[in-house]
């Protein structure tokens, strides 16, 4: 039985010479029919690399001139000129492993829009990493994972054996539907970088939809490859965090310790990235 076409979206900026990684492996799966490459801004030799690679692939459609727009508005241009019906987002230093995809769209088979079916991530020796399991995201958790005792990621727990259903997802590696994005508006363009992820998974399930996650489908993940200081990275977390705080916010108490919180969380976090 076929399965429908997917579309990866890759979006990279200063990702380095795990891009070709990730863009080979995905280029020989027989389960992508496309791959869309939002360009945010890479060196020229990339930049030269990567339009000789699509030149020579009639598959791959490259969008560029946009400048580093940030993650979430990066896959959502990307979405606009996917075929899909799938959609499969993957982070630029994530190489895919084979066979992956086709479990993903088996897990969503009975799902209703909208959908999210997260993968495992892992690192060089196998492990699974922090992040593609995570209960859902309070301003307790946050404080308390920050300080280092980890209340939200569940790499350290019993893994699963078959699909799950889980309250986030990590936005690094995972299949989705044009139309269950649509239903959600896509990713809130408000965050730059960091947490986007967390806020799709939330909005999905409060839209009625599942969150999975299938620990069957995976990709390697190189992490931290991108070239951008650390001190703009912790910005964008700490400006990505109290964004969703204040969004998801219940009632004047949680919004005053949002208040409280935050500048020393945003403190804190600027001090660990020195």
């Amino acid at each position: 039985m076929s399965r429908p076409a997917v579309s990866a979206i890759v979006v990279s900026f200063n990702t380095g010479p795990r891009l070709k990684e990730c863009l080979y492996a995905l280029i020989g799966d027989p389960d992508i029919s496309e791959i869309i490459l939002v360009d945010n801004g890479n060196p020229d030799a990339m930049q030269s690399w990567i339009a000789d690679f699509a030149e020579k692939r009639p598959g791959v459609t490259v969008i560029s001139g946009q400048g580093n727009i940030g993650f979430g508005a990066a896959v959502n241009l990307g979405q606009s000129r996917a075929a899909g019906p799938h959609f499969l987002i993957i982070n630029p230093d994530a190489v895919l492993r084979r066979n992956s995809v086709s479990g993903m769209q088996a897990a969503a088979s009975d799902c209703n829009d909208p959908w999210i079916i997260g993968g495992r991530s892992f690192d060089l020796y196998g492990r699974e990493e922090r992040g593609p399991r995570r209960r859902e995201l309070t301003l307790w958790r946050a404080v308390t994972s920050l300080l280092g005792w980890n209340t939200w990621t569940l790499e350290a727990t019993p893994a699963p054996s078959e699909p799950i259903d889980m309250p986030v997802i990590s936005g690094a590696f995972f299949l989705t539907s044009a139309t269950s994005m649509s239903r959600l508006g896509g990713f809130d363009e408000g965050y730059f970088l960091h947490v986007e992820d967390v806020d799709l998974c939330r909005r999905c399930r409060e839209a009625g939809g599942r969150v999975i996650y299938d620990p069957r489908s995976g990709a390697l993940h190189y992490g931290s490859t991108a070239d951008a200081p650390n001190a703009v990275v912790a910005r964008h977390k700490a400006d990505s965090l109290a964004r969703y705080f204040r969004k998801f916010a219940k009632g004047p108490i949680e919004r005053v310790a949002i208040a409280i919180m935050m500048p020393i969380m945003r403190a804190v976090m600027a001090i660990m990235r020195r």
